[in-house]
């Protein structure tokens, strides 16, 4: 079997071979195997390696045992060694077939009459590999005019479209739980603990300079009464904050300077004023704020 088949053919058959049949049995999605699992990557390395060992123990192996031959044992060795083998006579018979020409003795058979300046031309026929692609593309060509112009198939930009749509399907889930992507449209108020608590940090370095500690107000309007300047919840405070307050007297935008999850928690923060009695309230400014989406 070793005669027949060359190491150079032997070792990367075999190990493609296996390689193939993990990635057959192993569920790795678009990835190959060996990257989305680096344990598997190790294990080819291994097979590898073991399958060249292999190669090397049975070379040195006949070494030892040619070196025991007698010299006419080891004349028929070499001459068994040295011939071709089946596999190689058999790629170079279909490399012949498929290049379709005549050897060079019956090169006289399809010689044409006329020459020109001492220059003839063989009448060979096309290369069979030539014919067998030019006929490959009329199958296809029928397959494709049947499947796509008969049977009205699902052309590219449908294909385009229906995958545009699963990826805003994806995007739109997506965003739901990716915090940093909400706005103005997609904010909510956050009740988590943990996210009040990131809120007052926000609120305590950045705010308290003009709203004061407990939202009662002081260069800033009040954040503990009912009315608002540019309009109150969680849409119109996140929007305030985001892009700041009037033009010329009113807030900085913050949107350069925060996450919009950071702005969408120190407006939930901000919120929780509302209701309470701060130590030194500054007088209502703006008009009363009511929520028109809570009415029923």
């Amino acid at each position: 079997m070793r005669h027949l088949i060359p190491s150079y053919v032997r070792v990367p058959l075999v190990f493609f071979t296996i390689w193939g049949l993990i990635e057959f049995f192993v569920d790795s999605g678009d990835q190959p195997a060996f990257i989305k699992n680096p344990m598997i990557g190790l294990f080819l390395l291994l097979v590898l390696a073991i399958i060249v060992a292999t190669e090397a123990i049975v070379a040195a192996l006949e070494n030892v045992m040619y070196q025991s031959l007698d010299a006419a044992a080891k004349a028929r060795f070499l001459a068994a060694k040295s011939s071709p083998s089946k596999i190689g006579e058999w790629i170079k018979k279909t490399y012949k077939k498929m290049l379709g020409t005549k050897p060079i003795e019956k090169e006289g058979e399809i010689i044409l009459d006329h020459d020109y300046d001492g220059i003839k031309e063989l009448d060979n026929d096309l290369p069979p590999w030539w014919l067998y692609g030019f006929y490959a593309s009329i199958i296809f060509a029928a397959v494709y005019l049947i499947r796509y112009h008969v049977f009205d198939g699902e052309n590219q930009y449908e294909e385009l479209q229906n995958t545009l749509e699963i990826a805003k399907a994806e995007l739109e889930e997506y965003k739901k739980t990716a915090k940093d992507l909400v706005d103005i449209n997609s904010v909510t108020v956050l009740t988590d603990p943990s996210d009040l608590a990131s809120g007052r940090t926000i609120y305590e370095s950045n705010c308290v300079a003009c709203h004061m500690a407990d939202g009662g107000g002081g260069i800033g309007p009040n954040l503990a009464d009912e009315h608002w300047i540019l309009g109150g919840g969680i849409k119109n405070i996140f929007n305030t904050i985001s892009e700041g307050g009037r033009s010329g007297k009113g807030m900085i935008s913050w949107k350069s300077t925060l996450k919009p999850n950071e702005m969408a928690q120190v407006a939930s923060y901000i919120l929780t004023f509302q209701g309470t009695t701060p130590a030194k309230p500054k007088e209502p400014e703006g008009d009363i704020w009511v929520d028109d989406s809570a009415e029923e």
